[in-house]
């Protein structure tokens, strides 16, 4: 016959409450793990390592780059103007430097897409700003 203290059948209790905190904070991590990484139709873009993958293969880019691509990604079918990108990525004033803005987003253009001149992930909207197309699937 066993017989428990109530001191036993206490920490018993507690044991499993901790058990169940843990378990808890380790999903909670992989679903914060997880929303840093962005899945769209060939491409995917892993907050967190700060890599880029189209089509199995690694696309390096810029600090600056990988900045705007994230904010453009993780907004998907949001309109940023230029100088809302600039302010996000820059992190100060815009100064009317159109040029710094498109020169990225080119140069982006040209490493992820399959035809630049005709993207489908970061697409113009003429007089506004840039999107990503938010018509991509997008998961984990």
């Amino acid at each position: 016959m066993l017989i428990l203290s109530f001191e036993d059948n206490e920490e018993h209790i507690i044991n499993n409450i901790l058990s169940c905190l843990n378990e808890e904070t380790e999903v909670l991590r992989q679903q914060i793990v997880n929303k840093r990484k962005l899945i769209f139709d060939g491409l995917r873009i892993d907050e967190h390592k700060r890599i880029v993958v189209r089509e199995d293969n690694e696309i390096e880019l810029t600090y600056t780059e990988f900045e705007i691509l994230l904010l453009l990604a993780q907004n998907a079918g949001i309109v940023f103007s230029k100088e809302q990108i600039y302010n996000r990525v820059w992190k100060e004033p815009y100064f009317g430097n159109h040029n710094i803005v498109m020169s990225h987003i080119r140069n982006i253009r040209e490493k992820i897409e399959d035809n630049p001149s005709k993207p489908i992930y970061i697409q113009t909207v003429w007089g506004v700003g840039y999107r990503f197309n938010k018509n991509l699937s997008s998961g984990l």
